[in-house]
C-alpha cells in the first residue's frame, strides 16, 4: 500500500502537467486576498473617548483626560477573540473626533493628553503585542475625518493624516487589514476635506504591500452596503471598482450584492456590532445580540461569501465585558457543535460533466477537506450535478460549498434535491445563485440516502473545492416581545410550547420570576423575558425591550398619525424640511417626562437633525429641550433613544425634523415616534 501512494504522489505532478489547463475566469483575487477570505470571521474593537462619553460620533471637543480606563488588559481582549474562534482584531485607532490610541506625533488629541496612565500609553503597543502572543492578526481602523485637527479642510492636513498611517505601519507590526470609511463631515474649521486617496494607500503599501484595504470601493475588500452584518443572496466578489468612492451614496444594494463581470476582486466584509451601538455604553448592558441573533448573521455573512468582522466594545474598565464574552462562547460552542460532523466523509461522491483526460481535478477532491484541490467541468460545459449517496439514510439540515476562488468566482445558480424512491425531488430552501469561497444553505431536518447538487448556471465551467453536509442541533428561538398601541404586552416564540419568564423592575427572568400566561396590559418601561424548556434545563438567551408610553395615549393631525400607530412597518412622512410632528398628550400622560424615541424608516426619508419642544398650552415652546444628531442613522437606522435635557412634564411635545441623513433626500419620515 505504501508503495502503491509513493508511486500516485510521484505521479500526480506529472498528471498535473499533462492535464488541459483550467483558464482563469474574470477578475482573479490576489494570493493576500485569498489568505483574507479563509480568516472568515474577526473582531472589531471600537474604543476611544466615546466610551466615555456615551457618544457615537465624539465632535473631537472632548477634553482627552475624559479618557481614563481603570483595567485596560488588551490580553484579555486578544484572549477573548481567540477563544471565541476569530481570526484577528481591527481596532479603531483613530475615529471620527481624531482622539489616537498612540502617542502621534502629529495630534495633540492622544492617549498622551489623556489621564490614562499619565499620558504614558499606546494601546496600539499592547494590543498588537497581545495580538502576537495569542496568534492573532492585527488590524487598524484609521478615519481621516477629523473633527479636532486644526489643519482638517486645508491642503496640509492629507500629509498629517498620511504621517499618522506611517506611524501606525512602522511602529506596530504587521497590520494585515487597514480600515476606512467613507466619513467626511466637518472639521473644526467648519470645512471638508478633499482626501488623497492614492497619498494613503501609497503610504501605507510602503510599508505593508500585502494589506488589505477595507472601503466602499475596496481596493481590498468592500463594505457589504450595511451595519446589519448581511450580505446579499446573490454576492459576487467582482466590482467595477473605478465607478465608486469611499462615502459615495445610493450604492449599498449594489455592494451588498457585488457585480457579476466586475473588473476587479473586491469581495464583501460583513460589519456589524455585538450590541445597538459601535462604542461600549452602560445603557447597552442588557441588549448584547443573542445568539440566534448571531448564528442568523454568521451564517448570513461567511455563508454568503463575506468575511464578518464583529465588533465587541471595550468598556470603561478597558475590558471586554462578562455579558458580550458569555455570548461570544454561545457562539463558539453552538459553530462547534453546527460543523462538527460532515457527513459526506462517509459518503460516495460522484458528478457529471466532470472534465475529462483531468484525474486531478475528481469529484473525489470535493470530500477531501483540502481548499486546494478541486473537481472542475469540463471546459465550455456551464451546468453539471454532483451526486453524494451513502449506504443509509443520513438526516440533515445544512449544506456547505466552496468554489476554487483563485480560478474565479463562477457559479451562478444551483439547488439541492434529495431522492425518494427513483427519482430527485428539489429540497425546499435548498435553491440559490451565487456561491463564492463559501456559501451554506440552511432549510429543515431531510432524510434521504443520496443528494444531487444541481449547478444551473455559470458564467464558465465550474471549478468547486469542497461540499460539506451537517445535521445542526435544534436551537431554542428568541422570544419576541410586542405591545400594541393601547399597550396591550405579547410575548411570543416560534419554538413550540415553551416555559416564558418575564420581569418588568430590570431584573433577569428565571424560572421563579412570573409566567407569562398571554396578553397583558403595560403602560411604559423595560420589559425581560426568557424561555425555558425540559424543566428549566434549557434556557434561550434573555430578551430586552423597552416601551415608551403606549401611542394610544398621544394625537395628532391625520397626516401624521402613522408616526404614533404603534407600528413601526408604516410612516408618516412630510415632503420638505423642516418638517414637525406635534403631539397632544393632555388628560392621558400626566407623569415627567425624560426623554423620546425615533424610530426611522429602514430606508427613506431618514431624519439626522432634530430639535424637540414641549409646551403646555401647544402655542408657547421656548427653547428646546433636546436637540442634535443621530450619529451614523443612515447606516444603522435602529431606534434612537435621547433624554431631555431635563424631566419636564407638559401637555404638548413637539419634534422636528431639521435635516436628512442623506444629502440627496428631501422627505422626512418617521416610523414611530415615542415618549419615556
Amino acid at each position: 500500500m505504501k508503495q502503491l501512494l509513493a508511486l500516485f504522489l510521484v505521479a500526480c505532478p506529472l498528471l498535473a502537467a499533462a492535464q488541459p489547463e483550467i483558464k482563469p475566469h474574470g477578475a482573479l483575487p490576489s494570493p493576500a486576498q485569498v489568505k483574507w477570505q479563509q480568516l472568515e470571521y474577526y473582531m472589531f474593537i471600537h474604543f476611544g473617548p466615546n466610551t466615555f462619553t456615551d457618544k457615537e460620533w465624539g465632535h473631537g471637543d472632548e477634553d482627552p483626560k475624559v479618557f481614563n480606563p481603570t483595567d485596560l488588559d488588551a490580553r484579555q481582549w486578544a484572549k477573548t477573540a481567540k477563544l471565541a474562534g476569530m481570526k484577528g482584531i481591527i481596532i479603531t485607532a483613530k475615529h471620527h473626533d481624531g482622539f489616537c490610541l498612540w502617542p502621534s506625533e502629529y495630534s495633540k488629541h492622544t492617549v498622551r493628553e489623556s489621564a490614562w496612565k499619565n499620558g504614558k500609553g499606546d494601546v496600539l503597543a499592547e494590543l498588537s503585542a497581545a495580538c502576537k502572543e495569542y496568534g492573532l492578526l492585527f488590524g487598524v481602523y484609521l478615519s481621516p475625518w477629523d473633527r479636532n485637527h486644526p489643519a482638517y479642510g486645508t491642503p496640509e492636513y492629507n500629509q498629517v493624516f498620511a504621517n499618522q498611517l506611517r506611524e501606525v505601519h512602522t511602529k506596530y507590526g504587521d497590520v494585515f487589514e487597514q480600515w476606512f470609511d467613507g466619513a467626511n463631515g466637518e472639521g473644526p474649521n467648519g470645512k471638508k476635506q478633499v482626501y488623497d486617496w492614492d497619498l494613503f494607500h501609497n503610504t501605507v503599501r510602503k510599508y505593508h504591500p500585502n494589506v488589505i484595504f477595507f472601503s466602499d470601493a475596496g481596493p481590498g475588500c468592500r463594505w457589504i452596503g450595511n451595519e446589519r452584518g448581511y450580505a446579499g443572496e446573490t454576492n459576487w466578489s467582482t466590482l467595477n471598482a473605478k465607478d465608486f468612492a469611499p462615502g459615495m451614496s445610493g450604492i449599498q444594494e449594489t455592494l451588498n450584492r457585488g457585480q457579476e463581470g466586475g473588473t476587479d476582486w473586491v469581495p464583501g466584509e460583513a460589519d456589524v456590532s455585538i450590541r445597538p451601538g459601535w462604542f461600549y455604553s452602560p445603557k447597552t448592558d442588557d441588549k448584547v445580540k443573542t445568539l440566534p441573533q448571531l448564528l442568523n448573521i454568521y451564517y448570513a455573512s461567511v455563508g454568503r461569501n463575506a468575511n464578518l468582522l464583529l465588533n465587541v466594545p471595550v468598556d470603561r474598565r478597558g475590558r471586554i465585558h462578562a455579558n458580550d464574552s458569555t455570548r461570544l462562547m454561545e457562539l463558539r460552542r453552538a459553530l462547534d457543535a453546527d460543523f462538527a460532523n460532515n457527513l459526506v466523509r462517509s459518503a460516495r461522491i460522484s458528478a457529471t460533466n466532470t472534465r475529462p483526460n483531468s484525474p486531478m481535478t475528481s469529484a473525489v477532491y470535493l470530500g477531501d477537506n483540502s481548499y486546494n484541490t478541486y473537481w472542475a467541468a469540463a471546459a465550455g460545459t456551464k451546468s453539471a450535478s454532483i451526486t453524494l449517496s451513502w449506504s443509509k439514510p443520513v438526516t440533515f439540515n445544512q449544506i456547505e460549498l466552496q468554489e476554487f476562488i483563485p480560478l474565479g468566482q463562477r457559479v451562478k445558480a444551483f439547488s439541492v434535491s434529495i431522492l425518494k424512491g427513483k427519482v430527485y425531488v428539489p429540497l425546499n430552501g435548498a435553491e440559490a445563485t451565487t456561491i463564492g469561497y463559501k456559501r451554506i444553505l440552511k432549510f429543515a431536518d431531510a432524510t434521504a440516502k443520496s443528494i444531487r447538487i444541481d449547478i444551473k448556471d455559470a458564467v464558465a465551467e465550474p471549478v468547486l473545492s469542497e461540499v460539506r453536509v451537517y445535521h445542526t442541533p435544534a436551537r431554542l428561538s428568541d422570544l419576541v416581545i410586542k405591545r400594541d398601541a393601547n399597550g396591550l404586552l405579547d410575548i411570543s416564540c416560534e419554538t413550540p410550547g415553551p416555559d416564558i419568564r418575564y420581569t418588568l423592575d430590570g431584573s433577569e427572568p428565571t424560572l421563579s420570576s412570573p409566567k407569562y400566561a398571554g396578553p397583558a396590559p403595560f403602560t411604559v418601561g423595560t420589559v425581560k423575558a426568557r424561555a425555558f424548556i425540559n424543566g428549566g434545563k434549557q434556557a434561550g438567551s434573555v430578551v430586552t425591550a423597552r416601551f415608551g408610553y403606549p401611542p394610544a395615549l398621544f394625537s395628532t393631525t391625520p397626516a401624521m398619525s402613522k408616526a404614533v400607530d404603534g407600528n413601526p412597518a408604516t410612516a408618516a412622512t412630510a415632503d420638505t424640511y423642516p418638517a414637525e410632528l406635534v403631539v397632544d398628550l393632555r388628560g392621558r400622560v400626566q407623569a415627567e417626562l425624560n426623554g423620546f424615541i425615533y424610530t426611522p424608516k429602514s430606508s427613506g426619508g431618514i431624519i439626522a437633525k432634530y430639535a424637540v419642544y414641549v409646551s403646555n398650552d401647544g402655542r408657547s415652546w421656548g427653547q428646546p429641550v433636546a436637540e442634535g444628531s443621530f450619529a451614523n442613522i443612515l447606516n444603522s437606522p435602529v431606534a434612537q433613544y435621547v433624554n431631555f435635557s431635563k424631566p419636564v412634564k407638559c401637555g404638548f411635545v413637539k419634534f422636528v425634523a431639521l435635516a436628512p441623513a442623506d444629502a440627496k433626500e428631501t422627505k422626512a419620515a418617521i416610523a414611530e415616534f415615542g415618549l419615556f
